[in-house]
């Protein structure tokens, strides 16, 4: 076969690649070593010496496997295969050894620690500590840092691993992290004492190894055996996440990112993981009835009757909010198609065109970004429209991919190129000879921001112009976690969302809180908070956010992910298909379902491709009619990251976000 090599690892035959360090082969093998400092996803910093391992016919001390590499082990004598052994009397030594020094400094904090239960410290003091200790000078105790609202720190806990350091400025891409001083003096700290300028910042919690950093938010509220664990997807931005959501009771308590390559690897955003406290305030928990100007309190009976009541007879239209489940919309379309009226998902006024999946989703995984040599950015701003893929591009940029801009020149956290603002600039682009990109693996990720005005078709055709000449592959970044999955069941309107309206008597606004409806037409709104939409309504049916329903939500790459029921609604609120169900009951146009079940197999159906879950489908590429653009400066789409939906609106803790992040943007330092 190929250049793969044999080692002996604790007695079991491998073979590895020479390029695998000593830590990563003893994975394959199936031997867990143990480790502070190093992170798959990091760079190698060899400092904590934890994962010491004994390199038979090596150096006559233990050699760290993080930073040894399987082609510096010398083979045997006779050429036999070389032997790692992490389980002989010298490593236990030096791991006792290693741990011993690091429990000299640390302070028993063990009872009030926030990382109590899934430290690492404390897994690896249980199998490689003592009890008790052979120091007896004073500990060493540090100045904890204020890094913000989101990271509570107790610096005196900390072991120098270097992983936030090390994630903040390579994968965050902010210089702000880092350590000063030597041997005891040595401490982690920020740069002048600033709080961190970050919209991934919240990853350094579950980087650290100890309890030195920890969440705010979350502290002295739950232990971790306390949790109720569920597997879900976020929906703050339409990369689709892979998240876990932790309960105590009916209580949303914290959600943490969960391992997907293919999405979001293991890191969330800031919104995603800290917007759990906007799901208790401003809920909408009882139906209302607006009468003579006021709303007041409803039963489920009279609300429905109501809404019935106004839409029978009248010109309805549909409009699907951009959280959404892909059930509710397709129960959406089913019911106001029923009644002879149109339905909208572009409530942004994005030109996405219907039918043709190859222009509103593209033909690119978010993995293929890994791999991309060229990549071309379109009216976006992913550091704000999604930070978790922003990282992946800045990764790509470290393995050498060049990056061009058009659209609003900003902070990407890396370098680029910026080609130009306007539309004048793309055309330039997709006019001129792009044949000396074919065979680099180029991306072109379009932002919504560039089609959501009147030319927004025009700009996705040179888009895909641009694609095709030059062999790349094409990423409509969506900001609208339902966006997707409503466009693949058709709710849209010829004409978009002017069109849909036009004319309307009754709106049926399925969450739709982004838009403000003129005055005329009477207004239906279901949704789970007090936010836009439930401001302009006329009858309120009160709905489950996205932990307290199971729903299927589509990424911006076109692929179905299930979100997983955490919790229940508050009061009287209801599961979105549910009331959509028992409203179609009213109108005499009951739906052919009666579970969420029965549903799905309707709605799989009918689109044969959502039943494939955590895949993603191949799109035929249909490019679009080229047309002159107009001559406007592309505008990005998001203009306050941390205020984007009524969940993270409702969130004290976004507000503050949001005034701090605004506050940066003003006060620009000198350097004096």
């Amino acid at each position: 076969m190929s250049n793969l090599r044999k080692i002996i690892i604790d007695n079991i035959e491998v073979e590895v690649d020479p390029n695998l360090t000593l830590i990563q082969a003893c994975e394959q093998a199936g031997v867990e070593v143990p480790r502070f400092c190093y992170h798959e996803r990091l760079s190698i910093a060899g400092n904590c010496r934890m994962c010491l391992v004994e390199v038979v016919g090596g150096p006559p001390k233990p050699a760290a496997s993080c930073a040894m590499q399987v082609k510096d082990l010398r083979p045997g004598p006779n050429g036999e295969p070389s032997v790692v052994k992490t389980n002989s009397p010298m490593v236990k030594k030096a791991r006792e050894g290693v741990m011993e020094f690091l429990l000299i400094n640390h302070p028993l904090d063990c009872p009030i620690c926030d990382q109590g239960g899934e430290c690492d410290l404390q897994d690896q003091a249980m199998a490689y500590g003592v009890d008790f200790s052979r120091y007896r000078e004073p500990k060493r105790a540090s100045e904890d840092l204020d890094l913000g609202p989101l990271v509570a720190t107790c610096m005196t806990r900390c072991i120098s691993c270097t992983r936030c350091v090390r994630f903040t400025t390579e994968v965050a891409g902010i210089t702000q992290m880092g350590q000063t001083g030597r041997g005891e003096d040595s401490e982690i700290t920020s740069y002048l004492n600033e709080t961190l300028a970050s919209n991934l910042q919240g990853n350094i919690i579950d980087l650290c190894p100890v309890g030195a950093l920890t969440s705010k938010p979350y502290a002295f509220t739950a232990r971790p055996w306390e949790l109720t664990k569920t597997e879900s997807v976020d929906v703050m931005d339409a990369l689709g996440s892979n998240i876990r959501v932790d309960t105590k009771g009916r209580e949303v308590m914290r959600i943490l990112p969960r391992n997907n390559d293919a999405v979001n690897e293991e890191w969330i955003s800031d919104k995603s993981r800290f917007v759990w406290d906007g799901l208790r305030r401003q809920r909408l928990d009882v139906p209302y009835i607006r009468e003579g100007g006021r709303l007041r309190k409803a039963t489920w009976g009279e609300a429905l009757t109501a809404a019935a009541k106004a839409m029978k007879g009248k010109k309805v239209a549909g409009l699907v909010g951009d959280l959404a489940p892909v059930e509710a919309a397709f129960s959406l379309k089913e019911l106001i198609e029923g009644l002879g009226g149109t339905v909208e998902c572009r409530t942004d006024g994005a030109r996405l065109p219907a039918g043709n999946r190859s222009a509103y989703v593209g033909n690119a995984r978010i993995e293929d970004i890994d791999s991309a040599k060229q990549i071309l950015l379109i009216g976006t701003n992913p550091r704000a429209e999604a930070p978790v893929l922003n990282a992946r591009i800045r990764k790509a940029w470290a393995n050498g991919a060049n990056i061009g801009l058009i659209g609003p020149d900003a902070d990407l956290t890396y370098p680029h190129t910026h080609m130009g603002s306007d539309r004048a600039a793309l055309v330039r682009v997709s006019e001129s000879d792009l044949t000396r990109f074919r065979g680099q693996n180029g991306l072109v990720i379009v932002g919504q921001g560039a089609i959501r005005e009147a030319d927004g078709e025009a700009v996705l055709a040179h888009a895909m112009k641009i694609a095709e000449a030059s062999e790349s592959k094409l990423l409509v970044l969506h900001t609208a976690a339902a966006r997707v999955g409503a466009m693949d069941v058709g709710a849209v309107t010829e004409g978009g969302l002017p069109a849909a309206i036009e004319g309307a008597e009754v709106i049926y606004n399925l969450g739709a809180d982004e838009i403000d409806i003129a005055a005329g037409p009477i207004v239906i709104y279901q949704g789970s908070h007090g936010d836009r939409g439930a401001h302009r309504a006329d009858i309120i049916l009160p709905a489950a956010a996205y932990t307290e329903e199971n729903g299927l939500f589509v990424n911006t790459e076109g692929r179905p992910q299930l979100a997983m029921r955490a919790g229940f609604a508050p009061g009287e609120a209801k599961e979105n298909w549910a009331i959509l169900r028992a409203l179609s009951a009213e109108l005499e146009k009951t739906q052919h379902w009666d579970s969420l079940a029965q549903l799905r197999r309707k709605l799989i159906e009918a689109h044969p491709h959502l039943g494939n879950v955590d895949e993603v489908a191949e799109n035929a590429w249909t490019p679009l009619k080229v047309k002159a653009p107009g001559k406007a400066d592309f505008v990005n789409a998001v203009k306050d990251f941390y205020l984007t939906n009524p969940i993270a609106r409702a969130s004290q803790l976004m507000a503050e976000l949001s005034a701090m992040a605004q506050a940066r943007g003003e006060n620009r330092l000198a350097a004096e």
